[in-house]
């Protein structure tokens, strides 16, 4: 079927592209921001269901550039908490503190701590007064066998039935249900597994004590695994996070283990002082997972539905709300023109789109691991041996360099980039000076 053949609504003229996006988190919400703006005819579906606690509450600075865009971070601000940026703690005397200013302007100079329910339902609520038509129900995707068009994936007849603005299959659905990853068990898509099999429990708590800047991010290594502490505006989200093994030596239940291991830590322990958890521990496992494909004819993958990496570095947020960015920019001159992309055009946007994403997500994965083995606190190590007291101009011009790629990196705002990757490569190999990785790796 060519373009010409979809266009109906007056006579001979264009009608508006159909899309139907499942599932309402940030990458859902966001890309039917972004398309309602440019034209789209957009049905966003969700069950409604939202929990209490929802991992990713830490957000890189290179979300808030999104944010302005969303004409969102005002609002994100008002109930959310200015993160100056993170002190990671490797041992008792080894602690390194990055503030986001240090590498401005070529990062953006803070980001902020969100409750991550209020957040979404702040996404949400842009969606639906940009124009969606916003459809509560549970929906199912299905193969698509009937043969009446060439796309791969068709909405279940009740999720049509439960939408009266959309007349027939969409021109395109967008599978935003995260981990539920509802087109990959409609198609039988296999995921490509990262090393690590984690569990996280966390909880909210007050009355906390806290002996870092407002909104700075804490992130210890424990004996096994690591822990984080993210300042809210009233709450410090406590969590850890190791290997399931360790993780039931500390107990049976998410409330023990999470108890017992704030208990086992002098640092936590005195954070949490007096204080109460106010909240239920949730769980997550699993954090690392690309799809073996995102996208088919006439169906495409956002979000954690086209995979996560881990909550280390907290990239997970920004991953959502970019590929909700590309993918929309992609489609956006089909969009402006009034005119439904060919089959063949379609695709060649969507493997473009989902070429870009992978990319990303294998970035962020191999940034992780050199926090996981050690090499990127051995990296620091040897360059406080490296550096004299008062270093010359050369020393300091290098050291700046490599701190402002590290710092590109680890923000979200170069990810990607060829030489900052290769830098941190090229470092990683010869650049140790005699530090022992695994003396710092996270077990």
């Amino acid at each position: 079927m060519e373009r010409g053949e979809l266009k109906s609504g007056g006579v001979g003229g264009p009608r508006r592209m159909r899309i139907a996006i499942v599932g309402a988190g940030p990458s859902g919400s966001a890309l039917a921001i972004l398309l309602a703006r440019e034209g789209a005819d957009v049905t966003l579906f969700d069950d409604g269901r939202r929990p209490a606690l929802l991992v990713g509450e830490s957000l890189v600075p290179a979300v808030v550039p999104i944010l302005q865009r969303l004409d969102l971070e005002k609002e994100t601000a008002s109930f959310s908490r200015v993160k100056p940026g993170v002190s990671f703690i490797w041992s008792h005397a080894d602690r390194v503190s990055v503030t986001f200013n240090r590498f401005a302007p070529s990062v953006f100079p803070y980001a902020y701590n969100v409750p991550r329910p209020h957040f979404d339902d702040a996404l949400l609520a842009k969606a639906i007064a940009s124009g969606v038509d916003y459809v509560t129900t549970r929906v199912q995707l299905e193969p698509n066998t009937s043969g009446e068009t060439g796309a791969e994936l068709r909405l279940a007849p009740e999720a049509i039935a439960a939408a009266p603005g959309l007349s027939g299959q969409p021109d395109l659905i967008v599978d935003a249900t995260g981990r539920a990853r509802l087109a990959a068990r409609a198609l039988g898509i296999a995921a490509r597994l990262g090393p690590r099999k984690d569990v996280a429990h966390f909880a909210h708590f007050e009355g906390f004590s806290w002996d870092d800047a407002p909104g700075q991010v804490r992130i210890a290594r424990g004996e096994a695994g690591w822990s984080w502490c993210i300042p809210l505006q009233e709450r410090l989200s406590i969590g850890i996070v190791l290997g399931q093994d360790d993780a039931a030596k500390l107990g049976r239940t998410p409330e023990e283990r999470l108890e017992r291991a704030i208990a086992a830590d002098p640092g936590l322990t005195f954070i949490v002082g007096s204080g109460r958890r106010v909240t239920d521990v949730a769980t997550y496992a699993n954090y690392q997972l690309i799809s073996e494909r995102g996208h088919g004819s006439g169906w495409v993958m956002v979000g954690d539905a086209f995979g996560f990496v881990d909550p280390m570095l907290s990239p997970g947020v920004f991953l959502a709300l970019r590929s909700a960015e590309q993918l929309a920019d992609a489609l956006a001159p089909w969009l402006r023109r009034r005119e439904i992309p060919s089959p063949t055009e379609l695709d060649s946007v969507l493997t473009s789109y989902a070429a870009t994403q992978n990319e990303m997500l294998s970035a962020w994965l191999e940034l992780v691991a050199y926090l996981y083995d050690g090499r990127l606190a051995a990296l620091i190590q040897a360059g406080r041996s490296w550096m004299p007291a008062n270093p010359g101009l050369l020393k300091r011009a290098m050291q700046q360099h490599i701190a402002r790629h590290v710092g590109l990196l680890a923000s979200g705002a170069a990810t990607t980039s060829r030489y900052s990757r290769g830098l941190l490569r090229f470092l990683g190999r010869y650049g140790l000076r005699g530090v022992k990785p695994t003396d710092l790796a996270i077990r």
